[in-house]
């Protein structure tokens, strides 16, 4: 699911979003799934919608979580700890779908 999910938001980012960040430990266990999302999808996220910001920001032993930006710096944030890649995917969408 992990390629058919970074397909399916493709589309769906750059109207909704004006930016995404991910926070990742680049050791703990609880961060593995985001590590793995990045690995497995970043390179189609940045093709598919190249002017918008994508940040994987790395600082040990922190929370992974999933920030996402709207229009006027209005933000939400989801904590994508101990999740899978594909959990991490969904949840992506979930706040690319967000009114905000």
């Amino acid at each position: 699911m992990a390629a058919a999910g970074a397909r399916s938001l493709t589309s769906n980012l750059a109207k909704n979003l004006r930016e995404i960040r991910l926070h990742l430990c680049q050791s703990s266990a609880a961060s593995q799934g985001a590590r793995n999302f990045v690995e497995q999808n970043y390179v189609a996220l940045k093709k598919a919608n190249p002017d918008l910001p994508i940040l994987i920001r790395e600082c040990s032993g922190v929370q992974a979580r999933l920030w996402a930006r709207y229009d006027f710096g209005k933000e939400k944030s989801v904590s994508v700890d101990d999740m899978s890649a594909d959990q991490v995917a969904t949840a992506l969408e979930i706040l690319a779908q967000s009114k905000h």
